[in-house]
């Protein structure tokens, strides 16, 4: 196979090296007159493509590589068609291009999974600039997605790109992509605390917080026995952007009231009864 791709490319340059041999000033002024057909052409061309691809409403970076793609498809049909008319045999052409593509593909095999991938993201979007998402087992708030890499701030302030086939591959959590988020914390507490004075002091906490919701309801309940505990589970709603700060001072101001009310949040241990005989 490579013996045969070498005489074609030998054949082609050597037809192109007749043709150049003799060129005329005639030859030229047909060149010069397809040339600007071509142009012409091509624009009218990427002009429908771009309101077609407005209309629908597809990415910025999509319409961006689409709209490329597109011009340099166009501007080889140009070429064949400007070698066509000089003589160059197309089927000698369309083997010297097709073995340069696939020697250009597998140079550039890795990147074009990426892009790929950029492309799924960006026409799907599971999630835009400004979402705090966990995407290819890193975490954080996207920057930017383009079409190779997504650009994520990191919660300690550093930034990962990561390459985007790597993301289409595998599970995204989008974080922000809806208004509200459920707040989901458990506490564990003596046996010897009264159930209903338990719920009250969680439920206290919660009406009192700013950042909670009313709706959905706030769900307080037994969530299991232990060996040494009871463990309570609280389900509150709020906010996507406060959910942090309902998060951490729900902790705390439980933990709080149930100091005041004098109930234990107890530890695994074990009582040991000797029994005298």
């Amino acid at each position: 196979m490579p013996a045969v791709d070498t005489e074609t490319t030998q054949e082609t340059l050597s037809i192109i090296e007749n043709t150049l041999r003799n060129f005329s000033w005639q030859t030229a002024a047909i060149l010069v007159t397809l040339l600007v057909a071509c142009i012409v052409v091509i624009r009218i061309v990427v002009t429908l493509a771009d309101r077609t691809m407005e209309r629908a409403r597809l990415d910025r970076g999509v319409r961006t590589f689409l709209r490329s793609g597109l011009k340099v498809v166009l501007w080889l049909v140009a070429l064949c068609a400007l070698l066509g008319y000089l003589g160059v045999p197309m089927t000698s052409l369309v083997a010297l291009l097709s073995v340069l593509g696939l020697a250009l593909s597998l140079a550039i095999q890795g990147t074009l999974s990426n892009l790929a991938g950029g492309i799924m993201l960006l026409s799907s979007r599971p999630f835009s600039a400004g979402d705090f998402v966990e995407a290819g087992s890193v975490s954080g708030t996207v920057r930017e997605v383009g079409l190779i890499y997504t650009k994520l701030d990191t919660i300690d302030n550093k930034v990962v790109y990561i390459p985007n086939g790597e993301i289409s591959g595998k599970t995204i959590t989008n974080y922000s992509a809806n208004e509200k988020r459920r707040v989901d914390l458990k506490f564990t507490v003596s046996y010897d605390a009264p159930m209903e004075m338990v719920k009250g002091c969680i439920a206290r906490v919660v009406g009192e917080h700013p950042l909670t919701l009313p709706s959905p309801e706030p769900l307080i309940r037994v969530n299991g026995y232990g060996s040494s505990s009871i463990e309570y589970v609280l389900r509150v709603w709020c906010a996507t952007g406060d959910y942090w700060d309902v998060y951490f001072d729900l902790m705390e101001q439980v933990k709080g009231a149930f100091d005041k009310a004098g109930v234990e949040m107890t530890y695994d241990h074990l009582n040991v009864h000797m029994v005298e005989k």
